[in-house]
């Protein structure tokens, strides 16, 4: 079972609940940390007291009515686009939650092994789990390896290895041991699972106002409080020109009146959508299978402007395969490659796999039964930095062939008295220049030839990094090959800049220096050694099956393990902040219409000549029907957009990979002018037909 839960924005009954929740949210502790739909929750109640007081004097008035109902729709509207936003993280919540049963672990205890509830399992604690069982807490596989089933948290099907020591010992409570047996160390404590925090974020039980949603905030409140006195002061003013104009003061503003233009004039757009925004941009990334601990994370993610990103995995396809047998001279090609494959019959890396494959191919050599053949294999290790395989005849060695780097060929071949050729040592400078990796086969003093191996750049990656760049995005690649290679690689893959043998150190020094340069940073990484540098950066993304160090370090857990997601997360994290600017752009532009649909209305008692045309009604471009109808269009109009722009804010503004003065552009003349636009053509219809 995938986080991926695949369902559109909306369903029948995730808007019922959402509905229900929007009444819930109208509960005043809800109500005030949204201040702007505060204020129109406070007009909502003056206005329907205002109502009910008229009822029992006998002046009932439709229009406050009216007002009133639709000052309401405004706060169940915003209330609803924040439940709606919500409901679809709850919904995922409760698909990982039926995921979650009540489950046994099988404790060390001492020398004895004791069945107890895995919520009885504490940080420290030592669990046998082997084929067949679920591993009940988070941890770390401290001995023995096995073959888990991580459905349940990535909805990749293919089963992974876990083993002890290196970078993939991190296990899931919730996944599945399909082979074998290994001892888990408990590394959480009960509570605070990884599947507990994913169920929390997803819920969205723990969502914090990031920082540039404070500053929003701030910004609206303050929008509100001015438009607030500006508004409380019009009776005093029209009082005094009544006066002056010798009418009577029956005929100043009314507190609907004065409700409906507030209403009108705050920022009520944004600030009811405000919150789904937020949400939705950790919907987005949850459904690419990344879990954000905050959506500040989201947020850095949209500003980050340079990427360190590892060569292997990310930007090659991680193995380094067999491309070409280059054959020394008086050898051939066949010679060359039916030894390749002998060094490789029992290399299980995909390297070795790939020399079997190669010469299978190129020159129809099938594998052979190496038990029949008196072989005795030497295994690859790091000390020799060779493999290969020796032919015996009755117990004595007769015949060796060898396959390694260079240097360790050069030595074997000279240990037997032989000749490294001079063309030999040219054509493996030439291969590192290229940015491959030479092996060196040799046949007992005789050196045979070289192994062409290539990393694979991933297809499509150059145009992906030439995106970022658009974008005003640095790539810097990150790899502990050697500079030539890594130059060739960086200059094939399209980088900006690479880093050649670095090690933990060097990425920890270099992240600091871009920040001490103004720069937002993003890395990915899934080893012990990678945690300082992930920490470091201002987006750190680590594998899921990376070690428990990593995923403690990041601020996001890649729950497919796929380096590349990285882009990903910046595309999203930009398009939160894009959505947000746009919808507030929108919001603030739509205003205008609003004064030129309230502002002659309310004034036409004062200002209207015999005619009922006055100095105002110059203002009255879209030709509304009538002050009343004119005063209930725009408050209409400005609750009916809330609702209509909650798709936009929960599936986000279409994001393109282009430089932020051309996405400034474009959001200017789409949401800033339509903005301006739309609301003088929804308000005239909505008046005409108030009047029909």
């Amino acid at each position: 079972m995938s986080i991926k839960t695949g369902s559109g924005i909306f369903n029948s009954r995730m808007m019922l609940k959402a509905a229900k929740d929007s009444f819930i949210k109208l509960n005043p502790v809800s109500l005030v940390k949204n201040p702007v739909i505060f204020i129109v929750a406070i007009g909502s109640v003056l206005t329907t007291v205002i109502v009910v007081a008229g009822i029992f004097q006998g002046s009932f008035s439709s229009f406050n009515l009216q007002i009133a109902i639709w000052l309401w729709f405004t706060v169940l509207f915003a209330n609803f686009s924040e439940a709606i936003a919500e409901g679809r993280g709850k919904a995922q919540a409760e698909s990982l939650r039926k995921n979650r049963t009540q489950m046994k672990a099988r404790r060390i205890s001492g020398k004895q092994e004791i069945l107890v509830s895995a919520t009885e399992l504490k940080k420290g604690d030592i669990v046998v789990c082997e084929a067949g069982n679920v591993i009940p807490s988070d941890g770390e596989v401290i001995e023995g390896v096995a073959s888990v089933d991580e459905s349940a948290i990535t909805g990749e099907s293919a089963p992974v290895i876990r083993e002890s020591g290196g970078d993939r010992s991190a296990v899931t409570g919730g996944t599945l041991v399909i082979s074998d047996r290994i001892l888990v160390r408990i590394t959480t404590e009960p509570g605070n699972t990884f599947m507990d925090r994913m169920i929390s974020l997803v819920e969205g039980a723990r969502r914090r106002k990031t920082p540039n949603e404070i500053a929003l905030s701030i910004l609206l409140s303050g929008l509100s409080i001015i438009f607030l006195l500006a508004v409380a002061t019009l009776p005093a003013f029209f009082g005094y020109s009544l006066a002056a104009s010798g009418l009577p003061q029956s005929q100043n503003l009314t507190i609907p009146v004065l409700i409906a233009l507030l209403v009108c004039l705050i920022p009520t757009t944004i600030g009811g959508l405000l919150s789904a925004i937020g949400i939705s941009g950790m919907d987005r990334l949850i459904q690419r299978n990344v879990i954000a601990t905050s959506g500040r994370a989201i947020e850095a993610a949209g500003d980050v402007d340079v990427l360190l990103l590892d060569k292997t995995g990310t930007i090659t396809l991680g193995n380094r395969m067999a491309t070409d047998f280059i054959p020394a001279t008086g050898v051939t090609a066949g010679e060359l490659a039916d030894a390749a494959q002998l060094s490789s019959l029992s290399d299980e890396t995909p390297e070795g796999r790939s020399i079997v494959i190669l010469a299978k191919e190129k020159f129809n050599i099938r594998g052979r039964e190496v038990h029949q053949m008196n072989a005795a294999f030497i295994p690859f290790t790091a000390q020799s930095r060779m493999s290969g395989i020796d032919f015996t005849d009755e117990g004595n060695v007769v015949h060796k062939i060898r396959k390694g780097s260079s240097e360790a060929i050069r030595t074997f071949v000279q240990n037997n008295n032989g000749f490294y050729p001079r063309e030999i040592q040219d054509v493996v400078a030439g291969l590192a220049r290229q940015g491959a990796t030479p092996l060196v086969v040799a046949e007992d003093a005789k050196v045979l030839g070289v192994i062409h191996l290539k990393d694979i750049v991933k297809g499509g990656i150059k145009q992906r990094f030439a995106e970022l760049r658009k974008m005003g995005i640095r790539t810097i690649m990150i790899t502990g090959d050697n500079a030539l290679t890594a130059a060739a690689i960086a200059a094939e893959a399209g980088v900006d800049d690479f880093m050649a043998e670095a090690t933990p150190e060097d990425k920890l020094r270099r992240i600091r220096e871009e920040q001490a340069a103004g720069h937002l940073v993003g890395m990915i990484g899934d080893g012990t050694n990678d945690a300082p540098a992930l920490a470091q950066a201002d987006i750190g993304i680590a594998m899921n099956t990376g070690t428990q160090a990593a995923r403690e370090a990041g601020n996001m857990v890649d729950l497919d393990s796929n380096p590349t997601k990285l882009i990903e997360v910046v595309e999203v994290g930009k398009q939160l902040l894009m959505t947000r600017g746009s919808l507030t752009t929108f919001s603030i532009a739509n205003d205008v219409a609003k004064y030129f649909a309230i502002i002659p209305a309310i004034a036409i008692s004062l200002y209207s000549g015999k005619n009922g045309i006055g100095p105002l009604s110059v203002l009255n471009v879209m030709n509304l029907g009538s002050p009343h109808s004119a005063i209930l269009s725009a408050v209409i109009f400005n609750a009916i957009i809330i609702i209509m722009l909650v798709p936009l804010a929960l599936k986000g503004v279409r994001y393109k990979p282009v430089s932020a003065n051309a996405a400034l552009t474009r959001n200017l003349l789409i949401f800033g002018l339509g903005g301006l636009v739309a609301p003088f053509v929804g308000i005239k219809i909505i008046d005409m037909l108030i009047n029909f």
